[in-house]
């Protein structure tokens, strides 16, 4: 057998060598005849060539195409994480307190008449996860900012300024370019910027999809290949081997040969047709093992990168042979917690600094984590362990749920009598202006025994009961909010499955805390 190199001109293999070779090792470049170093507070530096545009380094169409509109798993991918960041509520607060109405939140409720807020956040997620940038432009009427819109980041062009930082952007569409800048309203520009990391540009964010690309090209070509085969009635090729001694076919009956196979052989149609052989002819099929053909593992392979790059669980996109997760609700929260949360705290911090100046005080967007379903059973592990610390007050309970302090009303203020004497471990006493000063001698009998709750102290507070026969160590343990409320209520909310309720109970009930 020859070579595949002798087949080749010795002239032409030398000019490929050194072709290649010259890529390989391209010139180092002149090192400067000296070095000038600077320490903090130098100036920054100005070129005389800024003003232009700077187009993004990486083509946007063929992300788009061959990445979200003919890939599947790319599809499902963006489609997932950006469903589901929409679908995340942004709420307004005052510093802790929640704002319910704001000029603000009719903007995100309705950013403009076309689109409602999960339209427009969808577009923008979308849009950052195939082009790795968004851009958001607001619209101002009367000098209020009134709409609200997602522009396609491939029309879009950073014009950096003479400091090097943007101070515009170019708009084309249609072969027309309008260029935006300035502010919508004063201390409001007019173009949002969202962009993910890049570790080589200024200007643009990198698409997960760049990262993936390989994995999507092994993807599509793996799919294009099978139904090639397919389309050839699922048999690999074969070779026409002449045998004759006569010579080799003259150019004519190659051709007519060719042609013959092409239109009668070739094709779904032609699935199974027998091959007339001519003298001299013999079919040689190049036969592939079973391991050969089989590309589903290499398309699943290739699947789980694209899913690793995107941040979404292979699980949730029924790839096989991935069993990291126990069960698709640790697989969803895995998806929200570490992809869908970083993008809408990313939005909410966007936001939050590009309205900072429409108010005098200091507005914030935050998520509104407790309307995830996905996350529900993480609330509920919360709660229960706060409902269990005896240590922190109501307030702190509720501040580390994420709310704020519970409103301060008659019912729930502490009002003790300063001249109220106390007993001899520091306790309130109803003997100077307590709850009652006078208690039946029969309830106080029951009542003063290790476990006692007669049923006629059910019309009692808490804080009654307490202040009569318990000693005082019994308030760090009690649950704070049932101290105004009536044992008869306690013990119903105990029946219902509350569980700071039959604490509360249990705690009345114990012998260690009777006087």
């Amino acid at each position: 057998m020859t070579p595949a190199l002798d087949l080749i001109p010795r002239g032409a293999l030398a000019r490929m060598a050194s072709r290649i070779f010259s890529r390989a090792s391209p010139p180092a470049p002149a090192r400067p005849s000296h070095e000038q170093k600077r320490l903090g507070g130098a100036p920054l530096m100005a070129f005389d060539n800024l003003g232009q545009p700077i187009w993004a380094p990486r083509d946007y169409a063929s992300f788009a195409r061959e990445g979200f509109m003919q890939n599947a798993v790319v599809y499902r991918c963006v489609r997932l994480i950006a469903e589901n960041a929409a679908a995340v509520p942004l709420l307004l607060y005052d510093g802790d307190t929640e704002i319910e109405r704001h000029p603000l939140i009719d903007l995100i409720r309705r950013p403009n008449p076309n689109s409602t807020t999960a339209d427009l956040l969808e577009t923008v997620f979308g849009f950052l996860l195939v082009s790795g940038n968004a851009y958001i432009e607001a619209i101002a009427v009367n000098g209020e900012v009134r709409e609200l819109h997602a522009l396609r980041p491939d029309r879009l062009k950073v014009i950096p300024g003479p400091d090097g930082w943007p101070e515009a952007h170019e708009y084309t569409v249609d072969g027309k370019s309008i260029r935006i800048e300035g502010d919508a309203i004063p201390g409001v520009r007019r173009i949002l910027h969202l962009k993910l990391f890049h570790p080589v540009n200024d200007h643009y964010g990198m698409s997960p999809i760049e990262a993936a690309a390989t994995a999507i090209d092994l993807h599509n070509s793996a799919a294009r290949w099978n139904k090639a085969l397919l389309d050839n009635s699922a048999r690999p090729s074969g070779a026409l081997v002449y045998t004759s001694r006569d010579g080799n076919l003259t150019p004519d009956q190659f051709d007519r040969l060719k042609s013959e196979l092409e239109s009668g052989f070739q094709g779904a149609g032609n699935a199974g047709r027998p091959l007339l052989l001519e003298g001299g002819l013999d079919w040689k099929a190049m036969s592939m093992s079973p391991k050969d053909l089989d590309f589903i593992e290499a398309k699943n392979s290739a699947a789980r990168e694209i899913a690793l790059a995107l941040g979404v669980p292979p699980m949730l996109l029924g790839i096989p042979g991935d069993n990291t997760f126990a069960n698709y609700q640790e697989a969803n929260r895995t998806l929200i917690r570490q992809t869908v949360l970083p993008l809408v705290q990313r939005l909410a911090r966007a936001l939050t600094e590009w309205f900072s100046v429409t108010s005098a005080s200091p507005l914030k967007f935050e998520p509104d984590t407790d309307a995830i379903v996905a996350l529900s059973s993480e609330r509920d592990a919360l709660w229960s362990r706060l409902e269990q610390t005896s240590f922190l007050t109501s307030d702190e309970k509720r501040a580390l749920a994420g709310y704020g302090p519970a409103a301060r009303t008659r019912s729930n203020i502490k009002v003790f009598n300063p001249g109220q004497p106390r007993d001899d471990h520091g306790k309130w006493t109803n003997g100077g202006g307590g709850d009652d000063a006078s208690v039946d001698p029969n309830i106080h009998q029951v009542a003063k025994k290790p476990g006692g709750l007669p049923k006629a102290v059910y019309d009692w507070s808490v804080r009654k009961f307490v202040s009569n026969y318990c000693l005082g160590k019994i308030n760090g343990e009690l649950p704070g909010q049932f101290e105004d409320a009536t044992i008869s209520d306690i013990i119903k909310l105990a029946k219902g499955g509350d569980a700071a309720a039959r604490t509360c109970i249990k705690l009345l009930k114990q012998p260690r805390f009777r006087k």
